[in-house]
């Protein structure tokens, strides 16, 4: 029979505290998720407030942002005044009587009884939308027009009808119900609108559709057989294949495929709304006076601040009863000593990786030398999580480009002079010896692995095609161009 006893264990674990964890937290943030955070944090604690003041900004920036920054002011007030001038002095005002005679007036107006700038932009007209209006200016009856619009209702943003047409009839709920043979005829009266290719079923029939823009009719009927019967070598490249099964030429093919993909696979794409993601870099490098300075950019940097007046007065009449506002007041000067850990760390694992890679910004990718995350950590003392936490999400604006921090580390590779080249270095060698190449006859991987052995560099074949692919570039049969025999 077991024996129930107690015993002691001393353990050694290592914990993260609430701050940290929040620190931790809003490090790994990219710059815009970082602000949404800044940004939902003033509005839920009383203690925190924007900070309308400008002498942040100034001291963040150089002599020559600044006076950047004052040209720009007095040219918004130039404009300012030119605007507000008498009727008739001031440019664009007949343009705007215009605009207003023209029923705009009727619309939302600003403070100061002027049109508002959003009323004046143009909204983006979505593909159904601009079906809708084709179908209703044809001579169409209620019952094939209701068959047309649930077509085009059920076309996916590609432009694409992926819905089978049996289950549409449900659908259109109709009295008697449609046959299969009317939503027939009302597909192909959605396929005769514009873009040409819309409510096709494949890519094949897409591109069928838009054949008539190829005006010459030998060229029209090849391309009907390749996009008909060798959509998978037109895919390929397979230009060899092709002129073959078509008794043609390899030059005859390539020039008949090089039309074909001008034609659009996705006739949706050119309608509705496109919302672009811009990356915002947290760091700025110039070269000033030979040296290569490393700032934060002030436009990622919050305008937030500890509100003084109500942390004193808290603090004054402070009561065991008011235990969520000292919550609110504690969690308010983490968020400001995180924002200044951020950003000091930021700075700091930038202006260490700019040290390092000084001849990268000289002479570009090739110059790039091999760095690791744990040489950083080492110097700034900090662990290796932390730096990888900053380098991710996180993008430097150089002359040469805005590039994201983690782009700056790659391992070493040995050269034959028993040297060290980075991964980086490579690539950029194999993307010049690939636009160096002749159209007629590229470079198989292996190829070009013997060429980067004449230079010292044993890379393998299979790495170079890694590389490569990482590059985006197409194997060799695809870079493949045929000319006019």
């Amino acid at each position: 029979m077991g024996s129930m006893d107690f015993r002691t264990e001393q353990r050694q674990t290592q914990t993260l505290s609430p701050r940290l964890q929040h620190a931790v937290r809003l490090l790994q943030l990219s710059s815009l998720e970082f602000a949404q955070q800044v940004h939902d944090a003033l509005g839920k604690n009383p203690f925190l407030e924007e900070d309308s003041s400008d002498e942040a900004g100034d001291d963040a920036v150089s002599p020559e942002q600044a006076a950047q920054a004052q040209e720009a002011r007095e040219a918004q007030e130039a404009v300012a005044e030119t605007m507000a001038a008498p009727e008739g002095e001031g440019p664009g005002e007949g343009d705007r009587d215009m605009w207003q005679a023209d029923g705009l007036g009727s619309g939302k107006r600003a403070d100061d009884d002027e049109t508002s700038a959003l009323d004046m932009m143009a909204v983006p007209t979505s593909l159904a939308t601009h079906l809708h209006g084709q179908l209703a200016v044809l001579p169409l009856t209620l019952r094939d027009l209701v068959l047309a619009k649930v077509i085009v209702e059920s076309l996916d943003d590609d432009g694409y009808l992926r819905t089978d047409l049996q289950e549409m009839i449900a659908v259109a709920d109709l009295d008697p119900p449609a046959t299969l043979e009317e939503m027939q005829i009302a597909l192909k009266r959605v396929q005769a609108l514009e873009p040409a290719g819309v409510a096709a079923r494949n890519v094949s029939e897409c591109l069928l559709a838009q054949l008539s823009t190829i005006e010459d009719e030998d060229a029209r009927e090849v391309a009907r057989h390749i996009i008909g019967e060798h959509l998978n070598c037109l895919a390929a490249k397979d230009v060899s294949t092709m002129a073959r099964a078509l008794g043609r030429t390899p030059a005859e093919i390539e020039a008949v495929c090089d039309r074909i993909r001008r034609l659009d696979p996705r006739p949706g794409w050119r309608f509705g709304s496109t919302q672009l993601q811009y990356v915002i870099p947290d760091v700025i490098v110039r070269k000033v006076r030979g040296q290569w300075n490393v700032q934060l950019n002030p436009a990622i940097i919050p305008k937030v601040r500890l509100n003084q007046v109500y942390a004193e007065l808290f603090q004054r009449h402070r009561r065991s009863q008011n235990a969520e506002m000292a919550t609110h007041l504690q969690e308010a000067k983490w968020t400001m000593r995180n924002v200044e850990q951020r950003f000091s760390t930021i700075l700091s694992v930038a202006e260490a990786i700019v040290s390092r890679q000084k001849h990268f910004l000289e002479f570009g990718a090739m110059a790039m030398k091999p760095l690791g995350l744990r040489e950083i950590a080492d110097e700034l003392g900090l662990h290796e999580s932390t730096v990888s936490r900053v380098t991710n999400n996180k993008y430097m604006a150089t002359p040469i480009g805005v590039f994201e921090l983690k782009y700056f580390f790659s391992r070493a590779m040995t050269t034959a002079s028993g040297g060290a080249c980075s991964g980086t270095a490579i690539r950029g060698l194999i993307k010049d010896i690939i636009e160096a190449e002749a159209p007629t006859a590229p470079l198989s991987d292996a190829e070009i692995a013997r060429q980067l052995a004449t230079q010292g560099l044993q890379v393998a074949r299979r790495t170079v095609t890694k590389y490569r692919q990482l590059l985006k570039i197409e194997a060799v049969e695809r870079r493949r161009r045929h000319t006019p025999s």
